[in-house]
């Protein structure tokens, strides 16, 4: 056993090792990779003018002055020890003995420097530390002020740390597991063709400049080599399970002239955007080659996917294949299955009186399908007579089978993870081909670092005939703005338009809140609840569809007009009921949730009224957008929110409000969010995700790290002859990214 994979007890005792292991750090291996958070300079004063109530904080200040005096409670004192960062003021309260608290007043004088630890309170209008712990730059042997000397002009490591782990014993921690490793215990994922080409230290000289520096450049020079090797880590993954799928053999899904897709093309009533064609021939020309397409088809709300999408599917259809289309909801699968079967008509209708006789059969197959429903598609998809069949994650259970599976096509694929994707690719007998879409616009380096196995296509023009969208802001329960809100509902109304009205609860009843909308998230592929603000009685105050739905059934302006639900706790049938009576016209107001996110196309819809605003995200408030203005009928959404101006809600929905550019406000979004956060799955970590590495910022890394991986795999698929990468891989990405090396 090495030192780096030493449990942390046998390295630093039992009691340091519990307070690591609340940290998530286990083994020598775990601390190793613990990068302090910044560095401290002695002689830089930390700014105390925005320190969080709450947050535990470390502090590089200067002793002002001292107060050391008796309380009400016998044989206990209280000494304040002032200190400044040159402008402002802080407090450090300690309690105690009076004998123990005048030996820490010695030590606690005027003009020392030093690092103050604790979590920041206010009391009496001034902020304070408690009982914070501390430690001073020239704390070393009174015989050795050389050293000390020396150490004060260090930079100085400051880590993540908690009330009862200073960050000092966690230094102090890294440098026992740290000391006594020589270059053979610490194997190296960079190979040393790569170290020597960029002149990058080795990964054991990496740690030892950003946990022991001695200059400023130590700690940036250690952090860039980290930072590369996480890109490099990373890419290679990715690049090797590419170079896999590409290695895999698949059926040439040739075009066919005079076929079900040219017969469908010539039928369309409309002309495909210049964009919608480029990618058409390309996804047509991955489609005849005999290995699997793997592509990523990303485009703005309303930018024709789904058309591209049919008109490869149709292809593969052509070629005597069947599709597969994975949506995430039961509301979009049956949106999908409606529209599909609608644009083909009588070419869907294979069998049937009136159907072409190129027609192929359209089968959805989800969950909750009554047993004869569900018996039928299944038999269509086993016998191969449905070509395209449309379904949610029931399509990847055991009893569901192909005939000839040739192209799988994921929606909304932020959704599923690869394992979910690869489930329904291992039903056929041959590697399919791969198409996974996505409304939700992702920046290039994003692209690159959590789909960097799949090429990318993106649409980015709107087809002729899209009418633009008004976006406004509007205070809640503003009269003015609530009164004119549902006059203009009832005007769109009258000039056949529809509304929809979305609201981040289901139900009125009730004080969990939170579970409501865990509950939807987890009907409609959610990975987050929405965060849930309490109102001032401590309880939340947020709309909710049932609520909202019965106001809107006695409002004076929406008199005579019929008010409809929709969301997740529904059944199928009854959210096919809701969608229907909506889409006719038969019921023009619908009140719900973020079930219509996605997919949900109403070109007659024109307004969209969103209650509790802020409560959203910038991308999911950019496709509730999505689902008005689909018509020649402009649209006009209007978001109700109660945030106040200079807060970061306000500040996003200022964005949504500017601008219907979806790849101009998943910057935005990004921007505001965790590197997690945008990683999602992808980068979730069995042991650890990036630290270092900024995918927003560090372009030229990821790039260079992925030129560096392609040549890597090229030499090498199974990266034989790299056991310290390989090992990497599978240690600290997610075991999806990872599970190609337990194929080969």
């Amino acid at each position: 056993m090495t030192v780096l994979s030493t449990p942390l007890s046998r390295l630093v005792g039992d009691r340091t090792a519990k307070a690591l292991a609340k940290l998530g750090l286990e083994t020598g291996w775990d601390l190793a990779r613990h990068y302090p958070r910044r560095y401290g300079d002695p002689s830089r004063l930390t700014d105390f003018g925005d320190l969080p109530l709450g947050d535990h904080v470390t502090l590089n200040a200067r002793i002002a002055r001292t107060s050391l005096r008796p309380t009400r409670k016998p044989r206990i004192s209280m000494l304040d020890v002032t200190v400044t960062d040159g402008s402002g003021e802080i407090t450090l309260r300690f309690f105690g003995a009076h004998g123990y608290l005048a030996s820490r007043e010695r030590r606690l004088y005027a003009g020392r420097v030093g690092l103050f630890t604790g979590t920041v309170e206010r009391f009496g209008g001034k902020l304070m530390l408690k009982n914070p712990g501390f430690e001073f730059f020239d704390d070393d042997d009174e015989e050795d002020k050389a050293a000390a000397l020396e150490r004060m002009s260090r930079p100085t490591p400051i880590y993540a740390a908690t009330a009862a782990l200073p960050t000092w014993r966690i230094r102090g921690a890294v440098q026992t597991v740290l000391q006594p490793l020589t270059e053979d215990d610490v194997p190296d994922p960079v190979p040393t063709e790569i170290l020597e080409r960029d002149g990058l230290p080795t990964l054991r000289e990496a740690l030892r400049l950003v946990h022991d520096p001695r200059t400023e450049e130590d700690w940036r020079r250690g952090r860039e080599r980290l930072r590369y090797e996480e890109a490099f880590v990373l890419q290679t993954a990715l690049a090797a399970r590419r170079a896999e799928a590409e290695a895999e053999a698949a059926t040439a899904r040739e075009a066919r002239a005079g076929g079900i897709r040219d017969t469908f093309a010539k039928r369309l009533p409309f002309t495909l955007t210049e964009g919608q064609q480029e990618v058409v021939a390309e996804i047509s020309g991955e489609l005849a080659r005999p290995w699997p397409m793997q592509r990523l088809l990303q485009g703005e709300v309303g930018s024709g996917k789904t058309v591209v999408a049919l008109l490869s599917m149709l292809q593969v259809v052509d070629a005597g294949g069947q599709a597969a289309l994975l949506a995430p909801t039961e509301v979009l699968a049956a949106q999908h299955s409606r529209s599909i079967r609608a644009m083909l008509g009588p070419l869907a209708e294979a069998g049937m009186l009136g159907g072409a006789e190129d027609a192929t059969r359209v089968e959805l197959l989800t969950g909750s399908l009554p047993a004869a429903a569900r018996k039928k598609a299944l038999l269509a998809a086993a016998s191969g007579e449905a070509g395209i069949v449309i379904g949610t994650h029931a399509l990847l259970s055991e009893g569901v089978q192909f005939a000839d599976l040739g192209l799988v096509v994921v929606d909304e694929q932020h959704r599923f993870g690869v394992e979910q994707r690869d489930a329904l690719r291992a039903k056929a007998a041959v590697t399919p081909h791969l198409l996974v879409m996505t409304a939700t616009p992702i920046p290039r380096t994003v692209a690159m670092t959590v789909f960097g196995d799949l090429e990318t296509s993106t649409l980015r023009e709107i087809p002729a005939g899209r009418s633009g969208i008004r976006t406004f802001l509007a205070p809640s329960g503003h009269p003015r703005w609530t009164q004119r809100t549902w006059e203009l509902a009832r005007e769109q109304i009258e000039d056949g338009g529809r509304v929809y009205v979305v609201c981040p609860r289901i139900t009125a009843e009730g004080d969990d809140v939170e579970t409501e909308l865990l509950d939807e998230a987890a009907e409609d592929g959610e990975a987050q609840a929405l965060p849930v603000a309490p109102a001032g009685n401590g309880k939340p105050q947020l709309a909710a569809v049932d609520e909202v739905a019965a106001i809107l059934r006695e409002h004076p302006a929406l008199d005579g007009i019929r008010v409809g639900e929709l969301h997740g706790r529904m059944s199928p049938e009854e959210k096919d009921a809701a969608m229907a009576a909506f889409a006719s016209g038969e019921v023009p107001v619908l009140v719900t949730t973020t079930v219509v996110e996605v997919g949900v196309d109403v070109p007659e819809a024109s307004v969209m009224v969103i209650m509790d605003a802020d409560r959203f995200g910038i991308s999911q408030l950019h496709q509730l957008r999505g689902r008005i203005g689909r018509g020649s009928r402009a649209g006009t959404c209007i978001a109700w929110t109660t945030a106040r101006e200079g807060t970061p809600a306000m500040a996003r929905l200022r964005a949504f409000e500017a601008t219907t550019d979806g790849f101009e406000l998943a910057q935005v979004d990004l921007e505001q969010r965790r590197e997690g956060d945008i990683l999602g799955a992808a980068q979730s970590g069995h042991g650890s995700s990036l630290r270092l590495l900024r995918v927003l910022t560090d372009t030229k890394v990821i790039e260079k790290a992925r030129w560096d991986a392609r040549k890597i795999v090229d030499r090498d698929r199974t990266l034989a002859a790299y056991p310290a990468l390989r090992q990497a891989i599978t240690e600290q990405l997610d075991p999806e990214r990872a599970q190609f090396l337990d194929r080969t």
